[in-house]
């Protein structure tokens, strides 16, 4: 067990958590000593990370769940209260991309995607701030990571996913505030090109991928595990002092 972590055993709740990033995110937090839950809308993976957390001698628990409705929102925090004990580390990990609905007049179906996108990649983030912060204020100590992109401090993105992004970070800033003097930190990370599904590099025409190896200084795509040791640290009690900020580990993405 970590020795920044001071009893057995600190829960963490990762949304998104089944693959990719949140997966790389969970099990570096159960290296580091905490119990961990993990939602997504696919129990499947869900179930083989929770059985990683497990091996690592953790307690893990998998929880299917829509991160964009409020219902499953509390319901997964009182699950995991239910199950692991008060929750000390949310990661705000969902988020990627919303078909349009095919429902509509043309500017209606643009409309309630763009609704859909920044509920997605914003408002799930504040429904799982909101299911966990009275309780971590009470208890004094909390530690909340939202994840951004490379595209919430610069354009590129599309427009409903760079905005929500955006969002992030000034509701990250915001809510740090709020709560700085009372043991809680919330911080924004935020990955580049991450080889993830939803960068699905092998459908990548070679040229594109050298394309978005250039773009950071390292000139290559990351890992997800790579996000672990600085997710970890923000989780940790060594990491008590740092809030209200947006760190990449991206590789020097735009710089």
């Amino acid at each position: 067990m970590s020795d920044s972590i001071s009893r057995m055993s600190r829960v963490a709740w990762v949304t998104g958590g089944g693959r990719g990033i949140g997966r790389a995110i969970a099990l570096a937090l159960a290296d580091a000593g905490l119990d961990v839950a993990v939602s997504a809308r696919s129990m499947e993976e869900l179930t083989a990370v929770a059985d990683e957390v497990e091996s690592r001698g953790q307690r893990g628990l998998a929880i299917a769940a829509d991160v964009m409705s409020f219902d499953d929102t509390r319901a997964s925090a009182q699950a995991i209260l239910r199950d692991l004990g008060p929750i000390d580390v949310l990661v705000n990990n969902a988020g990627g991309g919303v078909r349009p609905r095919s429902e509509g007049a043309p500017e209606q179906i643009d409309d309630q995607a763009f609704v859909d996108n920044v509920s997605l990649n914003l408002f799930s983030a504040y429904r799982a701030t909101q299911a966990v912060l009275g309780g971590m204020v009470e208890r004094r100590y909390g530690r909340i990571i939202n994840i951004g992109s490379g595209y919430a401090k610069r354009s590129g993105g599309a427009p409903a996913y760079t905005a929500a992004k955006h969002g992030l970070i000034g509701m990250t800033r915001a809510m740090a505030a709020q709560v700085a003097t009372q043991g809680v930190t919330i911080n924004c990370l935020c990955p580049g090109w991450t080889n993830t599904k939803l960068v699905n590099m092998p459908a990548m025409p070679p040229e594109r991928v050298r394309e978005i190896e250039s773009e950071n200084l390292q000139q290559r795509v990351l890992e997800p595990e790579e996000l672990g040791p600085m997710a970890a640290l923000l989780a940790s009690e060594a990491g008590g002092s740092i809030t209200g900020q947006v760190i990449s580990v991206d590789g020097g993405y735009g710089v």
